[in-house]
């Protein structure tokens, strides 16, 4: 299989208050095989998401380079966005306009004929439970969780090559979650999309990931396949689990990394 993503030795890293250097990613080096759902795990604030903004090439890296399908995403930043699509936590929408409204805007910007993408629009509503009575109302009356919907339907519209899921079923319900999760799966074997996720949700990163490679402090410390990385602390745990995997290689759980992450941007804040 052939390489669609290449991180080579990719820093970035930003100023807080006082002008304080701070590494957000610190040499970072991975490699995503075309057709495989690669798993990114960290806690909040490990550099995830600004991985995948710099691959979206919505962030330029200070040092490194990361080419998607052999283009640059710096220099040849304009292809490599024909290629992608991206669901974040903070995804944007025309609010004044409805769902119908921007998911057909962006077919249109995708050359997808308008009869294709009302089809593919109503089919994806009813995966992901999103109301399609609802479809006509203004962005701005939704909760956050149907936005959510609605960035995960406007990703899977255009069904890129890649596709780039930065936390893409948080704040969804049980069944919404469940269905998200099937739809990655049905993209990876029926379309061959090749898959990053990010998450901090373990369950799903087993269920879903053939590979993954856990995030902290900016630093990939350990990668593999799910049960390769088990297999790397039998001897220290019975039954490992990937948050076991995780509490072996940062030396703190998912839970007390994402709090530390709270308490610094408060005393930050306070600065």
């Amino acid at each position: 299989m052939k390489d669609v993503l290449v991180a080579t030795n990719i820093e970035k890293y930003f100023e807080k208050k006082r002008k304080e250097k701070n590494w957000a990613l610190k040499s970072i080096n991975m490699k995503i095989k075309e057709g495989e759902i690669f798993g990114l795990l960290g806690p909040n604030g490990s550099g995830k998401s600004t991985l995948i903004r710099i691959a979206s090439t919505l962030l330029i890296p200070d040092n490194g380079k990361m080419t998607v399908f052999g283009y640059d995403v710096v220099k040849q930043a304009s292809k490599v966005r024909w290629l992608i699509n991206r669901v974040s936590v903070e995804a944007s929408f025309f609010r004044m306009l409805s769902p119908m409204e921007n998911l057909l805007f962006t077919a249109g910007l995708y050359g997808i004929p308008k009869k294709t993408a009302v089809h593919r629009i109503n089919e994806i509503a009813k995966r992901i439970d999103l109301d399609k009575t609802r479809l006509h109302d203004r962005m701005k009356d939704f909760s956050r969780g149907m936005q959510q919907k609605v960035a995960i339907a406007r990703a899977f519209l255009t069904e890129p090559p890649l596709m780039l899921l930065d936390e893409p079923t948080t704040g969804l319900d049980p069944r919404a979650k469940k269905e998200v999760q099937t739809m990655i799966t049905e993209m990876k074997d029926q379309l061959h999309t090749t898959i990053l996720l990010t998450t901090h949700d373990m369950e799903e990163a087993e269920k879903l990931c053939q590979y993954v490679s856990i995030i902290h402090d900016g630093r990939i410390v350990a990668e593999g396949t799910p049960s390769d990385l088990r297999d790397s602390i039998q001897e220290k745990y019975v039954n490992p689990s990937l948050e076991d995997v995780f509490m072996e290689y940062t030396g703190t759980s998912f839970e007390s990394a994402d709090k530390k992450e709270e308490e610094e941007d408060e005393c930050f804040a306070k600065v």
